[in-house]
């Protein structure tokens, strides 16, 4: 009898270890073993940064990647900083605005805590 914890995406009991991550069948979702169980459990949306730093509602945060923008005719540059940046669930888990594109949604692994 396997002791994985369930997935905690869709709460499938079959999940399965892969290298050092997690993996669920079933939704294909991977995560590491301490730090989602850790997330569900609390109740609460845990984004992390490039760095491994916990984000929060209202943080400022830099760009440490340059980040091509749909139907823009330049891109995002590393080092543009970012304020008060609000927490979302899904893919694309940071919604802020950012002055001369607007309204933005950025992956929280390509910005660090500033």
């Amino acid at each position: 009898m396997s002791d994985l914890p369930h997935c905690p995406s869709c709460r499938s009991t079959l999940t399965y270890e892969d290298g050092a991550l997690l993996v669920c069948p079933e939704c294909a979702h991977e995560w590491s073993p301490g730090v989602a169980e850790t997330a569900v459990l609390a109740g609460t949306l845990v984004v992390r940064d490039a760095n491994g730093n916990v984000l929060a509602d209202g943080d400022s945060v830099v760009l440490v990647k340059d980040l091509k923008v749909k139907g823009a005719t330049s891109s995002l540059k590393v080092g543009t900083k970012v304020k008060g940046i609000r927490l979302v669930e899904g893919d694309h888990n940071i919604d802020c605005r950012i002055d001369g594109f607007g309204a933005m949604q950025l992956k929280s692994e390509f910005v660090k805590k500033s």
